[in-house]
């Protein structure tokens, strides 16, 4: 039996049995608590885990999952969301000394410009070393694996709904499962869009004359309140289709809390719960406990050219892989986004093509002559990617999918990448025309020539709640069920002709 007890602003300290305990033991359920206000219940399922070895990963000998040694010169920022406070206890790994080898010195550079000098401060992916993102996504990955073995009991008190303030349905959808959660426990707050708080459908006034005790206990939420406070929220509930998951990891940009999503959309390759059983489905998962799958996101920085009217033509290779690469002042920070599904960098509203410029860490791939470029995690794989002939990945796995938009070449094939590699999209400075990058959709962005993106894994990765009936079979089913993946009639058998 272990616990994760957590006494209000305390970290959160875990004891984990080893790989070969929890594969030769069957499920173990918990007794209750002495005090369900301080603690939190790990209950481990049967199965064992399998280890999968991961590219540019270090070997990661046997041991205490509790035991892991912290990825040296990054001080973390606790946080009171448990999933995260298992990430920072799963965010380095040992690993063999390299500080002697050519390989050594290649793999403790910085792995993009930095031009205030703010690595070892800072939480961004793209300033880390190769050594620090190989050992930060091996951390994040086994991490998952050991949270698909476990069902976390959490002991929710604020719980954040999420709909479509727009849609008249989901305003009524969210104001039902409001007045659910209200009645059902006196200790529950529930947060909604502050945007419904004199909205005449939602009709706030009229919930706390039917219950006076909702006062106090309905909070609206803000997006500054999402991005200063996150771990303010124990849970999100996304009411919506995909887009509305996709809302929730632009609203949480770092620290996101383990989001429970109903299926009110359209297709649902991340809705994996039926609305209609709400009341069953939460009761279970406060009272059961929940089982977290970490999705892949991406970081990805815009980088503005300081050298765009020097004297003389500027060279975007030279600067990022070639003798200036180590001029940090060439190019400074213009934003940072944390996305679940894609980057995209494309021709925008020019007529001609797009030029750009692919590096991966610190070689360059190739000049891309097309409408774009689509940068994708797994997750995105269903999205922009296979509507640009990209392939399906299935969510666990730890790679980048890189593919053409309309390429302007017979030879362009999508390529699939793993996810230590650190990617650059660029505008070349000889270019005709400015590119465009979006982040999931959003946040439309001109990159001028001589400017880039640096795409590379998030140190956040994104919590989602998994089915604790079908969580092997899940993504095969949606994709089968949303795009009628290799749907077609079977062959009628011959009839054999008797004489």
């Amino acid at each position: 039996m272990r616990y994760l007890e957590q006494r209000h602003h305390h970290a959160v300290e875990a004891n984990f049995h080893s790989e070969n305990e929890i594969g030769d033991q069957d499920t173990k359920r918990s007794n209750s608590i002495n005090s369900h206000d301080e603690a939190l219940e790990v209950i481990f399922e049967g199965g064992s885990i399998h280890r999968r070895k991961a590219s540019l990963a270090s070997a990661l000998p046997h041991s205490n999952f509790g035991n892991m040694s912290a990825r040296p010169g990054h001080d973390r920022r606790n946080t009171s969301c448990i999933v995260h406070e298992l990430l920072e206890k799963q965010d380095g790994v040992p690993s063999r000394d390299h500080d002697q080898s050519y390989e050594g010195l290649a793999q403790e550079r910085l792995m993009d410009k930095d031009p205030h000098s703010h690595a070892q401060e800072t939480q961004h992916s793209r300033l880390l070393t190769k050594k620090q993102i190989s050992d930060m996504a091996f951390g994040i990955r086994e991490l998952s694996k050991k949270l698909a073995q476990i069902r976390l009991k959490l002991h929710v008190k604020n719980i954040f709904i999420l709909g479509k303030a727009h849609d008249e349905s989901l305003i009524k959808n969210t104001r039902e499962t409001t007045d659910w959660l209200l009645t059902k426990d006196p200790r529950y707050k529930v947060y909604v869009e502050h945007t419904l708080e004199d909205n005449k459908i939602f009709d706030k006034e009229r919930l706390l004359e039917k219950n006076p005790s909702y006062d106090g206990r309905l909070k609206f939420w803000t997006n500054e309140l999402c991005e200063q406070k996150p771990q303010t929220f124990d849970i999100v509930l996304a009411l919506g289709g995909d887009g509305t998951v996709l809302y929730s990891s632009w609203l949480f940009q770092r620290v996101v809390p383990p989001v429970l999503a109903f299926s009110l959309g359209s297709l649902g390759f991340l809705t994996k719960f039926d609305y209609e059983l709400y009341p069953q489905t939460l009761s279970r998962a406060f009272e059961e406990g929940i089982t977290v799958n970490l999705r892949l996101r991406f970081e990805a920085t815009v980088m503005r050219s300081q050298t765009r009217d020097s004297e003389g033509q500027p060279d975007l290779v030279e600067q990022l892989i070639g003798e200036e690469a180590e001029d940090h002042h060439t190019h400074k920070p213009d934003g940072t986004y944390n996305i679940l599904n894609e980057v995209v960098v494309d021709r925008g509203p020019n007529p001609t093509m797009s030029s750009i410029e692919l590096f991966g860490d610190d070689e360059h791939f190739t000049t891309v002559q097309a409408d774009g470029i689509c940068v994708s995690t797994p997750t995105g794989s269903t999205a922009y990617n296979l509507a640009a002939g990209g392939s399906l990945c299935h969510p666990d796995n730890p790679v980048i999918l890189v593919t053409a938009i309309c390429a302007h070449t017979l030879s362009f094939r999508p390529i699939i990448l793993p996810d230590t590699i650190v990617l650059r999209c660029g505008v070349p400075y000889d270019a005709r025309t400015s590119s465009w990058a979006s982040f999931d959709g959003r946040e439309r962005v001109e990159l001028k020539p001589g400017d880039y993106v640096t795409i590379s894994a998030s140190r956040f990765p994104f919590p989602c709640v998994l089915p604790m009936d079908r969580r092997k079979t899940d993504w095969i089913n949606s994709i089968s069920r949303t795009l009628q993946w290799n749907s077609r009639d079977k062959p009628k058998a011959f009839k054999e002709w008797k004489e």
